[in-house]
């Protein structure tokens, strides 16, 4: 192979790749805004831990550990309500947090805080902060473990649930 045709053969295949990008950044810049906005379920989790034990601090109480126990029964309710499209206290077969904390291993429930619709952390913890019930549990000093679970119903919707445990 020639100089010439290598080089020619190097630039044609620059040429592919600078073309393919520029598909790519278009196709990316393409996507909806709901798209491109859309925040995965674990992001969602982790900024309402970090803002609950924020305004927890703020308020003078400790922060709260995440159990993993208190996770499973979150995550599990929201997953309820996520597929019934029902925002409830009252879960699947008629549970309660209690039961479902208890299901999932954890034998200190204390409260629960649930929300749907909110596109953002932040919107949904605001949405908690006014509300005096939600607001309470938050802001209980006695509380020492926690857990948020968020699930999206098929149409995108998120569901949030929060736990919250004595030990």
């Amino acid at each position: 192979m020639s100089r010439t045709t290598v080089r020619t053969a190097i630039t044609t295949a620059l040429a592919s790749l600078a073309t393919a990008s520029a598909a790519l950044i278009g196709a990316a810049a393409l996507a909806t805004p709901a798209q491109a906005a859309t925040v995965t379920t674990s992001t969602l989790q982790t900024q309402l831990v970090n803002y609950t034990n924020a305004t927890r601090a703020r308020a003078g109480c400790k922060p709260l550990r995440v159990d993993s126990r208190l996770l499973l029964a979150a995550r599990g309710h929201s997953a309820y309500q996520a597929r019934t499209r029902k925002m409830s206290h009252i879960g699947s077969g008629g549970s309660t947090f209690v039961t479902r904390a208890h299901r999932a291993g954890y034998a200190w429930p204390m409260s629960e805080n649930v929300a749907y619709g909110y596109p953002t952390a932040s919107q949904t913890m605001k949405a908690w902060m006014a509300s005096p019930g939600h607001r309470a549990n938050i802001l209980d000093c006695r509380a020492k473990a926690f857990a948020v679970g968020v699930y999206r119903a098929t149409n995108g919707t998120p569901y949030y649930t929060q736990e919250f445990g004595w030990r």
